[in-house]
């Protein structure tokens, strides 16, 4: 193995993906398993895992599947029993699982506000809790990559729900890396630009496409491997070590777009 291997090489370590049975996290995931990562992946559809498991095996990777409802304490809690009665150890946690609506301000439900905010921004600070227990009680080196959204960083139109969820994430990301940097656990936010996925397909009509197109540098969507180097970065030890805290943008330039 070349040095530059042995950098970003996560051979021997367990990776749990909450929501990994999505497209993004799903890349995410193979991307881990590439590096050596035993992958835990994470959801409700156990079709979506078998499929993603597959193409993982397929390449060599070893993974499997734990059915978790994200919005249920004890189901993340069981989340990592699973994982430690099965892997012995989990060392790098990803966060996410999430969900988007359109409906304009005025015509948010309560209901539609708790179910967003439930999934986006609690689910992640209840996995937090859980893990990030295990990781101190065991004095674990360990990564957790919270994924936010551009929305969470600059208010975006029509997914008000959304980007409040959002912005919680990347601010007890940065919140816990500041608590945990000490006892060596990592916390940093994947921040992808516009990359189509399940949960914001249904806000992609022409016309916002175009407007997104219009403020995107690189004049395309994202494809969901080109979050892998980053993510390999932040769960890498070695290769990321010294990052904490940290925002990492994946948007072909759209957060430096003005004018």
């Amino acid at each position: 193995m070349s040095d530059l291997q042995s950098l970003f090489s996560l051979k021997g370590k367990t990776a749990v993906i909450i929501g990994g049975t999505g497209e993004l996290c799903g890349a995410m995931a193979e991307g881990l398993a590439g590096a050596g990562a035993e992958i835990v992946l994470a959801g409700r559809s156990l079709e979506k895992a078998e499929a993603r498991l597959a193409t993982i095996q397929a390449s060599g990777g070893k993974g499997y599947f734990v059915a978790t409802d994200v919005d249920d304490r004890g189901s993340l809690e069981n989340l990592l029993s699973s994982v430690i009665a099965k892997s012995g150890k989990c060392e790098i946690l990803v966060n996410g699982a999430g969900v988007n609506s359109p409906t304009p301000f005025l015509e948010v439900s309560e209901e539609e506000f708790e179910r967003i905010f439930a999934t986006n921004a609690k689910a992640v600070f209840v996995s937090c809790q859980v893990f990030g227990s295990y990781f101190l009680e065991n004095h674990l080196s360990a990564s957790i990559i919270n994924v936010g959204s551009m929305s969470g960083m600059i208010p975006l139109s029509r997914v008000f729900t959304y980007s409040m969820s959002k912005a919680a994430v990347h601010n007890i990301s940065k919140n816990l890396a500041r608590e945990w940097a000490p006892s060596g656990i990592r916390v940093n936010t994947l921040v992808p630009g516009f990359f189509p996925a399940e949960q914001n397909r249904k806000v992609l009509n022409e016309e916002r496409v175009a407007s997104i197109m219009t403020h995107t540098p690189m004049q395309r969507f994202g494809e969901a491997k080109e979050l892998i180097g980053a993510t390999l970065l932040l769960a890498s030890a070695d290769a990321g070590g010294f990052i904490t805290g940290s925002e990492i943008v994946v948007d072909g330039g759209y957060s430096s777009m003005t004018i």
